[in-house]
């Protein structure tokens, strides 16, 4: 019997971000997040004045492969405000993870311009201390002077990276 038919709505929550590409990171807080709520939406915002490594489509197709476990992610892309998103799904909550005190302040600010647009509500959760240093950003980074992310990514980002990414320095097609 499912929680709908039971009276109770389901408990509904976002995880917004870039995702280029999902990280160890990024997925401990989407599990996390999964064992609290009845759905986790993952929410690829799409910035188009940003070029990413992996477009919108790859982007979706790795979280999906990788959250797949969970069984109540929806993973999908978005652009515009997430407060928008967020209404027109009628999710009240965006879950958020913090690395560092540095994320906080801005995280904090973000959070409190949602609730005033929208009164949706965040909520932090502290990143496994294990992923605290990384990002998405220092992920390709390595990867492109051929540095081992492998412990960094799960399996299907570390072998789309590889199909991308070919370290400076080496020569073409010298990537096994």
């Amino acid at each position: 019997m499912s929680r709908e038919s039971e009276g109770r709505p389901l408990r509904r929550a976002v995880c917004p971000g870039s995702f280029d590409p999902i990280t160890n990171g990024h997925l401990d807080i989407v599990g996390r997040a999964s064992r609290l709520y009845d759905i986790v939406h993952v929410a690829v915002m799409i910035n188009k004045s940003k070029k990413g490594l992996f477009d919108i489509g790859e982007r979706i197709s790795l979280i999906e492969q990788c959250t797949r476990a969970y069984g109540n992610v929806v993973v999908e892309s978005y652009h515009g405000l997430l407060v928008d998103y967020c209404k027109e799904r009628d999710i009240p909550a965006i879950v958020k993870g913090l690395r560092a005190v540095s994320d906080f302040d801005y995280e904090l600010q973000m959070a409190q311009m949602n609730n005033g647009l929208s009164g949706v509500e965040t909520l932090f959760i502290p990143t496994n201390p294990t992923h605290s240093f990384l990002s998405s950003s220092l992920v390709k980074e390595v990867a492109a002077w051929g540095g081992d992310v492998s412990h960094l990514v799960p399996e299907p980002v570390l072998a789309a990276l590889h199909a991308k990414v070919r370290p400076r320095g080496e020569a073409p097609g010298a990537q096994g």
